[in-house]
């Protein structure tokens, strides 16, 4: 019991001295909120509201590397600059909302037009919205009472929910992708602690190729390819950097140590 004791103590002081060196611990969002995602590079300057990204939405139907790699979106925010035009030509939001691609058994509807009428408004607001928007939390909420439960994040194991086949993430468009021959996993391995008392990290390859292939870590992210070429702290993944590229934003939040830290002590 001591030693339990001892170790939830250990994680508290971790997460208390990283969001020390950082600044202040972050308000925790809303379920249906986390991973959101607020575009607005030019939205407001012609008279539009802003554009409401909602990750959760598109995790669902697609990967990771599909969007960020493929499709071409940056990982940081603002950086993509991304305009009506380009969705028009077929680019960026304009791959998939172009009003002929077909989802399951609908046509994914057309996101931008030079030439609407005033019905068609409210094919604009579905995406240039207000947050927050009661449509949309009642929409997570029915999608996400079906899923795995986690603690953190939005609520929703991703990880679980695809391995039950509970989603089955697209990660290839016909014209887009390009087929190629698939890359051989590396074998699950630990990442040693720092700090006496608290477990390993386990890293999983074949967990994050499933959503992220290899293009998404390496070399942006990761510029090492061999185990232990990449030198960083918890301080480093707070700030963004590295894991926390992902973790916090939109992956689960790094708050959640028992999701990584498994390896017993």
């Amino acid at each position: 019991m001591k030693k339990m004791f001892f170790v939830i103590v250990l994680f508290a002081g971790m997460a208390g001295v990283t969001f020390a060196q950082v600044g202040v611990k972050k308000k925790r969002v809303p379920p249906y909120e986390f991973g959101k995602v607020t575009i607005n590079n030019y939205s407001e300057k012609v008279g539009l509201k802003p554009v409401q990204f909602d990750h959760w939405v598109h995790r669902s139907k697609y990967t990771c590397r599909l969007c960020h790699m493929d499709i071409g979106f940056s990982m940081k925010a603002g950086e993509t600059q991304l305009k009506a035009a380009d969705n028009m030509r077929g680019y960026f939001c304009g791959t998939c909302h172009n009003g002929k691609m077909v989802y399951g058994d609908r046509v994914v509807f057309k996101a931008c037009s030079k030439e609407f009428t005033k019905e068609e408004v409210k094919r604009c607001e579905r995406c240039h919205l207000s947050a927050p928007n009661p449509k949309k939390e009642a929409e997570f909420e029915k999608f996400a009472e079906k899923m795995p439960k986690e603690r953190y994040g939005n609520g929703i194991n991703w990880e679980q929910a695809e391995v039950l086949g509970l989603i089955k993430p697209i990660d290839f468009i016909e014209g887009v992708s390009i087929k190629k021959a698939p890359l051989a996993t590396q074998k699950d391995f630990a990442l040693t602690s720092k700090i006496e008392g608290i477990p390993d990290i386990i890293f999983s390859h074949k967990k994050h190729t499933i959503w992220n292939g290899c293009e998404v870590c390496h070399p942006e992210i990761f510029i090492g390819m061999k185990k232990g070429a990449d030198k960083y702290t918890m301080v480093d993944l707070f700030q963004g950097k590295y894991c926390g590229v992902c973790h916090d934003t939109v992956a689960f939040p790094q708050t959640d140590c028992q999701r990584c830290h498994t390896k017993p002590v």
